[in-house]
């Protein structure tokens, strides 16, 4: 199992370099400087020049990119100098010095992502830490729907195979994977929060966290939540449907469920005990999947539903070309998904000991 980790570890940490690497050229071979962007229409030369030099946009874009790593990097480098941009100044980094040789020091620190641009200086780091925790409980709260209601339509669909029950849940999955998510966000919210708020009660837009109505303090409104955890939660229980379906249906052939049958189990200690388990595997593997893809997914769906969550930052950031939000938010959800990859063929081990983890 630590071999397992470690070999696994090793992979992701190649994965992000090349995350890291194609995000840096792919952002700053745009057109515009980025010291502009930064201060808007208000900026005169000298300020231009003395924001370059800060943040290193003066230098030759091989050079940005050594000290993009560095930043991002645990693990880094730092000059003594004052005047140079990797000094350790104005409390840009939260770091930890190991040694120093000459005027080199090096430092664990927690990864820096740069400053936004248009937020003031806002730190990146920040910025995703005040959005990402929305965008995961709307993330896992789909997928918990995905999960419990597809485990469950797939077992009635298994056990009732081509009658009029498993065709309309088989009708109801193939819809589910056919409409986009911002189809769906602009039909649940007109229809549930429009059509028929004098019944639900439900709000076209909204986040988790709102102002009451006195303005005063901000409080959860929990409500905010349903219609766009539905949403996001369509098309992952339309694909756990048919996967649970198909892949039951061929446990059923199996030896030992014939066995169990013939020592008289029910139908019902059947599938509690031997079935679902054995079944659930393609599942899981889904489920991981689908649930990394949620946190990029969710663009669309937070941006209709008014979601404060990460995705609609990034739609925000793509508008107003705010690239160190952009970048950190694609590192963050990169490694989000190389976690939670890991996370799963573990899993995988434990619901299958055939499989081993080496």
């Amino acid at each position: 199992m630590i071999s397992y980790i470690l070999n696994k570890a090793f992979y992701a940490i190649l994965t992000l370099f090349g995350v890291v690497t194609v995000i840096f050229f792919l952002f700053n071979v745009l057109p515009g400087d980025p010291a502009q962007m930064m201060l808007g229409q208000n900026e005169d030369s000298e300020q231009i020049a003395a924001v370059r030099a800060k943040y290193g946009f003066d230098k030759s874009i091989s050079t940005q990119y050594l000290y993009y790593l560095n930043d991002v990097s645990p693990l880094s480098f730092h000059s003594t100098n004052s005047e140079d941009y990797t000094h350790l100044k104005d409390g840009k980094y939260s770091a930890s010095s190991l040694f120093t040789i000459g005027s080199t020091t090096t430092v664990f620190k927690f990864p820096y992502l740069r400053e936004s641009f248009t937020k003031q200086g806002k730190k990146v780091s920040q910025v995703i830490g005040e959005t990402l925790p929305n965008t995961a409980v709307l993330a896992v709260s789909a997928i918990v729907i995905a999960i419990v209601l597809g485990i469950f339509l797939g077992i009635i669909s298994a056990l009732f195979k081509d009658r009029w029950l498993d065709k309309t849940i088989q009708i109801f999955s193939t819809l589910g994977m056919s409409i986009p998510s911002f189809f769906s966000a602009i039909l649940f919210a007109w229809f549930f929060g429009y059509i028929l708020h004098e019944y639900t009660s439900l709000e076209m837009t909204g986040s988790l966290y709102e102002l009451d109505n006195f303005g005063e303090k901000m409080q959860i409104k929990w409500k905010n939540l349903i219609l766009p955890a539905i949403v996001l939660g369509i098309r992952p229980l339309a694909v756990v449907i048919q996967l649970m379906r198909n892949s039951l249906l061929e446990v059923f052939n199996q030896d030992y469920i014939r066995t169990a049958r013939a020592k008289g189990l029910s139908e019902f200690q059947i599938i509690t005990r031997h079935a679902v388990k054995n079944a659930l595997n393609p599942v899981v593997t889904a489920i991981s999947g689908w649930f990394a893809s949620m946190l990029a997914g969710a663009v669309f769906v937070e941006y209709i539903f008014g979601w404060n969550g990460l995705g609609k930052e990034i739609v925000n950031s793509l508008n107003t070309l705010d690239l160190p939000v952009i970048m950190g938010s694609v590192l963050v959800i990169a490694l989000l998904f190389i976690i939670i990859n890991i996370f799963v063929d573990v899993i995988y081990g434990w619901l299958d000991p055939k499989v081993k983890l080496e």
